[in-house]
């Protein structure tokens, strides 16, 4: 049986106008599906993908141009093309729906040439789109940059990661560029055609993530239907990225937990479920097994997601890659502002190895984009660079600005253990005895303190 062509979903209240353009276009090996009304559009447009929609605009109850606005609402990636149709239609409701996002519009009696014309171009131009967004987002992200041990290390795990379907698990500190691995990930693995969608856990209010993740339904006040859908559904085929998931509250863990499990799950509000396929990562900067202790996340879930566990390292710990990133930094920027190229003195360069980064890469990054747009000069030495000294701790964090006594605890132990272990050239037996501590219980506070030992 020869393969079925492009998706095209027929709204139309006409029951014959549906049979016969069905037929029509199944003849020309399109795959057709045909609704009644705008809500069952829009119901079905959220269960399944369509690459064109024959779209008529007098319809009962929500009409041709209200369904045509809510049909905007889908992710670019999931959105249709649409083709209006009418049998009443006029200048001014033409020029409204263009407006509104439709391909064309074409007035009933309605011709074969003209629907297969029309419809044929609609798809060309949807894939057209659909490539070229593509491509912006590629070109979007940077390489992952650096020659250091560690970060050639790390481009060695993605190479072995990326071509799995394994979940994996960022950890890192804040500003390090997590999210740019896991993009990395997504557009090195199988998924790379598919869509990646991201979930920012610490930024979306408790009340809001359920709905964000898996939707909703459910009618406002005036009787509407307000379909929402979730991330997780836009990932379906691509990979769904949880960022700070650590932050993530105990009850949207157990519906993550389900999900997971059963590669299913409820919008809020709806009685169905939905099946996804979507590749797993997550990244944190919280220490997770520390926060299991602590009873703020579940052990069951961890296990979930730390299959393929690495750790993306701090600026600090990779200092010669920071002239790499600044001239990065820098010619991008002055691309962007359409400014000079600029130059780093070598004291300047200097001056940035030396410093602690406890913004990482994100605070390097923002410094060269302050550069060039409020330094007018070519040449940047060690005075434009403004670093603040009193940052420059030996573990590129300070105290100041840690939040909770216990963090301040932390920041200190982890300075210390860091000075004696430098004292020792990397010497864990020495520096437990130093310390005061047994060699197991040192190795054991390194790894909760996040202290890789030196090789």
């Amino acid at each position: 049986m020869p393969a079925r062509g492009p998706k095209v979903l027929i709204v139309d209240d006409e029951a014959n106008i549906r049979q016969s353009l069905r037929g029509v276009l199944e003849d020309e090996n399109y795959d057709c599906t045909a609704v009644e009304s705008g809500e069952a559009c829009l119901e079905v447009l959220l269960r399944d993908s369509f690459e064109a929609v024959l779209l008529d605009i007098w319809l009962p109850g929500a009409d041709g141009l209200e369904t045509l606005s809510r049909i905007q609402e889908l992710p670019a990636g999931t959105r249709p093309a649409v083709i209006m149709i009418s049998g009443h239609g006029n200048i001014e409701t033409a020029v409204r729906a263009t407006k509104l996002g439709a391909f064309d519009f074409v007035e009933k009696p309605l011709t074969i040439e003209k629907v297969s014309v029309v419809l044929k171009n609609a798809v060309q131009q949807r894939r057209t789109d659909l490539e070229l967004q593509r491509l912006r987002e590629d070109t979007e992200w940077p390489e992952i940059i650096g020659n250091s041990v560690p970060m050639k290390a790390l481009r060695q795990q993605l190479k072995l990661m990326a071509g799995t379907n394994g979940r994996v698990l960022i950890y890192g500190e804040s500003g390090t560029g997590k999210e740019l691995v896991a993009r990395a990930i997504h557009r090195a693995s199988q998924r790379a055609n598919g869509p990646f969608v991201e979930v920012n856990c610490a930024a979306i209010p408790e009340e809001l993530i359920e709905s964000e993740l898996f939707g909703h339904r459910h009618m406002n006040r005036d009787g509407v239907a307000d379909h929402k859908i979730g991330k997780l559904q836009k990932a379906h085929g691509g990979t769904f990225f949880l960022d700070e998931v650590g932050d993530m509250s105990l009850k949207t863990q157990a519906k993550v937990l389900r999900a997971l499990d059963e590669h299913r799950f409820e919008p809020v509000g709806a009685p169905q479920f939905i099946q996804v396929d979507a590749r797993v990562i997550a990244a944190t900067n919280k220490n997770l097994e520390r926060e299991i202790e602590r009873g703020n996340f579940r052990e069951d879930l961890f296990y979930r997601l730390n299959v393929i566990p690495f750790t993306v390292p701090p600026l600090r710990d990779r200092a010669e890659d920071v002239p790499l990133l600044a001239e990065h930094f820098l010619r991008d920027f002055t691309l962007a502002y359409g400014r000079k190229p600029k130059e780093i003195s070598a004291e300047a360069l200097d001056a940035l190895m030396r410093y602690g980064w406890p913004g990482n890469v994100r605070e390097l990054r923002n410094l060269m984009e302050r550069l060039v747009i409020l330094h007018p000069q070519r040449r940047i030495d060690v005075r434009h660079l403004a670093l603040d000294a009193g940052r420059k701790t030996q573990n590129g964090k300070s105290w100041e600005a840690a939040g909770s006594l216990q963090e301040v605890k932390e920041a200190a132990e982890r300075d210390y253990i860091l000075r004696k272990l430098d004292e020792t050239g990397g010497n864990v037996t020495r520096a437990s005895e130093l310390l005061g501590l047994e060699r197991s219980n040192l190795y054991r506070k390194m790894k909760a303190l996040g202290i890789a030992p030196k090789e």
